[in-house]
């Protein structure tokens, strides 16, 4: 089965789970999404892995410089907010199957491998 990984190779929690995959000899899909934000609907598949909120994807200080932070934004509307300012998008989120983790801390995915 494969593995993505969304990924900003500027983020040192990233490139450590970045690192933890490869050294379990798993070659990742590896999505800069920075660069790829993913769509709305991929956005929302990743959250039902998760199993967590819009808002609690958030990174707080993306979130407020977006405009992200407003208790009053509906899901729909964080999701679109996130989907145009990828950087509001907690990172990095470790794919596989029906299943996925954040990479915080990096630790986590050896649970999803």
């Amino acid at each position: 089965m494969s593995v993505t990984i969304y990924h900003n190779p500027r983020c040192s929690k990233s490139r450590q789970t970045l690192q933890l995959i490869e050294d379990k000899g798993i070659s990742p899909t590896i999505i800069t999404y920075l660069d790829n934000p993913p769509s709305i609907d991929e956005l929302k598949a990743i959250l039902s892995k998760l199993g967590v909120s819009p808002r609690e994807l958030l990174r707080k200080k993306e979130a407020e410089e977006c405009g992200l932070n407003d208790d009053s934004l509906n899901e729909d509307a964080l999701i679109a907010g996130m989907v145009a300012n990828p950087r509001a998008i907690e990172r990095p989120i470790v794919v596989k199957g029906d299943k996925a983790v954040l990479g915080r801390p990096p630790e986590n995915v050896l649970d999803l491998l």
